[in-house]
């Protein structure tokens, strides 16, 4: 009985045997057309990998200074970033994981439009021409955007010439359906990356030519520079210029009250009178109270200049911009085993289902249409 219980337990095992015996069976009796299929995603992929065009990517690393405001709190700050929590100082809005939003923003990409570039034969363009006119793209992309072409072009018919026109400047609140194709195209191009650990800013831009993708990696950080350092000194230099205000108004005031007391004593020279000598007092004691408000808002100013550059940021170069040599992508050999790997999966397929529910179809239809005769 037990030998017998054996048997039954053992025999499923054996028809799962038997089915992937079966199904090796197949695929080599049909290995023929497994290598037909594996050339022609080979070949495929050669075509799709050459029709790509070379894209190279830039890459400029900075190092932020270290807040000494921070330096207390720094071994906590350590151990939050390692469980994946960013702790904010509630000081600065813009703190460097908001670097990656900020270069993104529609703001910030417009104003890299009319950048100048030198490409690597030398012609000067721009940022937004280059993407324009110099920028290529794959064969199928004009037969995927063929539609939208014809549809826009329809719908020109229908449209009057002021309304298609666009001005000369930006309206960032409404772009163009063009502006707006060009800002996704350049926002995609380029990237922030901040390391939550050690601070690190990794910045990049990818395009065709080399030496534009340099250039425009090192626009970008410069840009991003002025942009964190105009926020951080913005409070810094309003109250500067207040202090350079109050500095200049007290100058003044300085200059007259001392005026009107060298004026006063060369035209009274000699007199006795006292009351000439109470108005030569006062004059001098307002000369003299000018000058003090003067040094005081002088002494101001010059705390307030401290001030701003007190809170300007300084940025290390850790790695600068420099001309990529070897393209990024495509990985030409990524996408031939990719094509390769694909065509053999449907082959295989097809030669283990694909072909028995054709035939199992085809038989069920001439099983119906034998049956009426019948």
């Amino acid at each position: 009985m037990t030998q017998q219980n054996d048997n039954i337990d053992n025999m499923p095992n054996q028809e799962e045997e038997i089915d992937l015996l079966e199904l090796a069976r197949k695929l080599w009796d049909s290995r023929r057309m497994l290598i037909r299929w594996g050339i022609a995603g080979a070949v495929i992929g050669l075509i799709v990998a050459f029709s790509i065009p070379r894209e190279y990517t830039t890459t400029i690393k900075l190092a932020p200074e270290a807040n000494d405001g921070k330096a207390a709190s720094g071994g906590l700050e350590a151990l939050a970033s390692m469980a994946g929590i960013s702790m904010g100082t509630g000081a600065d809005a813009v703190y460097p994981q908001l670097y990656p939003d900020v270069v993104s923003s529609v703001p910030f990409v417009v104003g890299l439009f009319d950048v100048n570039l030198v490409d690597k034969e030398g012609n000067a363009t721009t940022v937004r021409q280059y993407l324009e006119e110099d920028t290529s793209a794959p064969w199928w992309s004009a037969i995927m955007s063929l539609p939208g072409t014809v549809i826009g072009g329809v719908k020109s018919l229908f449209t009057s010439d002021d309304e298609v026109a666009e001005g000369d400047s930006i309206n960032i609140f409404h772009l163009s359906p063009k502006e707006n194709d060009i800002v996704l195209a350049l926002s995609s191009r380029i990237s922030a990356n901040v390391d939550t650990k050690t601070s690190v800013i990794t910045l990049s831009s990818t395009m065709q030519d080399p030496v534009v993708s340099a250039m425009l990696a090192d626009t970008i950080a410069m840009r991003l520079r002025e942009y964190v350092t105009e926020y951080r000194t913005n409070k810094a230099r309003q109250d500067m210029e207040y202090a350079q205000k109050l500095n200049d108004e007290a100058r003044d005031e300085y200059y007259k009250a001392q005026q009107r007391y060298a004026d006063y004593t060369d035209k009274n020279q000699g007199l006795i009178l006292r009351s000439a000598q109470t108005e030569r007092d006062r004059l001098q004691n307002e000369s003299s109270l000018a000058f003090n408000l003067y040094n005081q808002t002088a002494q101001q100013l010059q705390m307030a200049k401290a001030k701003v550059q007190q809170t300007t940021p300084v940025y290390t170069v850790v790695q600068p911009a420099t001309v990529p040599l070897r393209p990024s992508k495509p990985s030409k050999v990524l996408i031939l085993v990719g094509f390769v790997f694909l065509a053999v999966v449907a082959a295989s397929a097809w030669i283990l289902f694909g072909k028995d529910m054709v035939n199992s179809f085809r038989n069920k239809k001439v099983e119906e249409k034998a049956e009426p005769e019948q």
